[in-house]
């Protein structure tokens, strides 16, 4: 780690190349910031397998708002979505890395570096402020497909929000939260953009067989999720 760079213990933001006064994602105090090295140390990434093409990853002991990247392994070599906030040099290799959104970018620049891995999000995504000390290799700002994956643009939780498709598994980040036995909207964006998000997310998914969703803290059967989904999910709350 050649680069000055510490982990927010209470949300898991990673800060390059600065020392704020306060997390400039969840606003803790610096006494709450630990240097990357630290965090290696005592953050573990570890794999859970989802099914044969598919691998959960989180850090552990649980760090900052923990959450859930994912590592698909297409015919083309395999593909990070999102990032953990831990830097863990036991992970295999990956070659591509696609964000949802910007939120969850963990510590991708020492991915990155480590595995000459190439990293793409969301063009709107990448002008907010907290992606300026990141380094991206692939800006888009329309729907694609790439090994098998197909990319969706939603809009709403952030402007650049983007859900993936592999086979029959759903990407879906934090856009929505399971609550009890139901579902919610994610709070933290445009209301009438999130709620219009869904709206496309409906007809996105209409027809499609799918088995599983990978969510920022769960996976989850398909069939269940799509039962809550319908059942209309509700702007704001955890």
């Amino acid at each position: 780690m050649k680069q000055e760079q510490y982990v927010c213990l209470v949300c898991g933001f990673n800060m390059v190349n600065f020392h704020p006064e306060n997390c400039p994602f969840c606003g803790a105090p610096k006494e709450k910031f630990i240097t990357a090295k630290e965090c290696s140390a005592r953050f573990e990434v570890i794999s859970t397998p989802v099914n044969e093409k598919v691998t959960r990853l989180n850090s552990q002991p649980d760090l900052g708002y923990e959450h859930a990247a994912y590592r698909i392994e297409t015919d083309q070599g395999a593909i990070w979505i999102d990032c953990p906030s831990s830097f863990d040099t036991s992970l295999p290799r990956v070659d591509t890395i696609l964000f949802t959104h910007h939120h969850f970018l963990g510590a991708v620049n020492l991915y990155r570096e480590y595995f000459a891995a190439k990293v793409g999000i969301h063009q709107a995504d990448s002008n907010h402020e907290i992606c300026r000390p990141f380094r991206f290799d692939n800006l888009f700002d329309r729907n694609f497909s790439y090994r098998g994956i197909e990319a969706f643009h939603l809009d709403g939780h952030t402007p650049g929000f983007t859900f993936y498709l592999f086979e029959e598994t759903l990407f879906i980040c934090d856009y929505v939260f399971l609550t009890g036995d139901g579902m919610k909207l994610n709070p933290f964006g445009p209301a009438d953009r999130t709620i219009g998000g869904s709206n496309q997310l409906r007809d996105l998914l209409d027809g499609r067989q799918l088995t599983t969703v990978c969510g920022y803290n769960y996976v989850i059967d398909y069939p269940e999720w799509k039962r809550r989904f319908e059942a209309g999910a509700p702007f704001g709350g955890f």
